[in-house]
């Protein structure tokens, strides 16, 4: 099969020829339809990453496809055709961390696909778990199937928010995740979504997925919060990831708030913990997702209850991937870049 390789920090990734995977007994192999690009990924091959990606593996984590070969353990529940969203972690299923929900990275024998563990998406064909296979609708795409990953992001996001209804809301960054949690906190009963977000591109997409409002992120957020909605935030995702962000945000947030940590950052940072000590403030952080995210986002565009396709900015071949990833290290107009294959 063809597929994208990661040929080290500060190498493009190049596109080759490599062996095709093979089924082991709790496995499928998909041939991949669709693969968006994540930060996730651009932040791995960075060269300040403390968790780099080693050269010679293949990227991309959120994907769908078609069913093209069956682990001895899925005979006669899947068959060759069959369209699915991959949940991109393949795990034992045996453990107790499996059989309590399957959480991803909960597993001690698990293996991320396309984070290092394992070969991802940007190739022709995929390994992943059979545990890890949601079905498509015929009504979804396999572009919408290939979102499912980033919209379960910030559903489980929202969810370990433990936002009530009538909430209000401060997102910190325009990308994919903070897109994807304004999406759901106004689906799921914020009063008001505010956002706070530099690029003027992205700040229209914001619009699209929920925003109510928009702050000036170079001025005091939580007054600005304030004079919209009567009162501070409730909740305030971030959604950045970037070095000072964590300790801004405990300096804005008001006595009592939550501050859920979705941006990845992976840099050493500080925060004084005294300010959030003085504010009972309740800190969250959260990692990827649970499979029944992924089956509520299904149902959710199965059902037209939200419109997600227009995250998708640009869409591009396999050989077009290396130069199109290179270009997200200083990105423009682009949101979510999608791989059609």
């Amino acid at each position: 099969m063809r597929a994208a390789m990661f040929k080290g920090v500060g190498r493009p990734m190049e596109v080759e020829t490599i062996d095709d995977p093979t089924p082991e007994p709790h496995t499928l192999i998909l041939k991949v339809k669709n693969c968006g690009i994540c930060g996730s990924d651009l932040h791995m091959t960075d060269a300040h990453s403390i968790m780099p990606l080693a050269a010679g593996n293949v990227m991309g984590h959120e994907f769908s496809g078609e069913v093209v070969a069956i682990g001895s353990d899925w005979k006669g529940r899947f068959k060759e055709g069959d369209r699915v969203a991959a949940f991109p972690y393949i795990s034992c299923g045996k453990c107790p961390a499996c059989l309590s929900g399957g959480a991803f990275g909960m597993c001690p024998e698990g293996k991320g696909i396309g984070l290092g563990q394992s070969h991802g998406g940007y190739a022709e064909l995929v390994k992943i778990a059979g545990t890890g296979a949601h079905r498509l609708p015929d009504v979804v795409s396999y572009e919408e199937g290939a979102l499912v990953e980033p919209l379960a992001v910030g559903l489980h996001a929202v969810d370990k928010a433990q936002m009530a209804r009538g909430a209000t809301v401060l997102v910190i960054g325009a990308g994919p995740v903070g897109l994807s949690v304004m999406l759901w906190a106004r689906f799921l009963g914020a009063r008001h979504v505010i956002v706070s977000e530099r690029a003027a591109g992205r700040r229209e997409m914001a619009a699209k997925f929920g925003a109510t409002d928009m702050v000036d992120p170079s001025q005091p957020l939580t007054e600005q919060v304030m004079k919209i909605a009567g009162k501070g935030p409730d909740i305030i995702f971030e959604c950045v990831g970037v070095p000072g962000l964590l300790n801004q945000m405990i300096n804005e947030a008001p006595v009592g708030a939550t501050i859920l940590v979705a941006g990845v950052c992976q840099e050493m940072d500080q925060i004084l913990p005294l300010t959030a000590i003085v504010k009972e403030l309740r800190l969250q952080f959260v990692l990827g997702y649970r499979p029944p995210d992924f089956d509520y986002v299904i149902d959710m565009i199965a059902k037209d209850r939200v419109e997600v396709s227009q995250m998708i900015t640009d869409r591009v071949t396999l050989d077009q991937l290396p130069s199109a990833f290179e270009a997200l290290r200083k990105p423009t107009t682009q949101c979510k870049v999608m791989l059609k294959n």
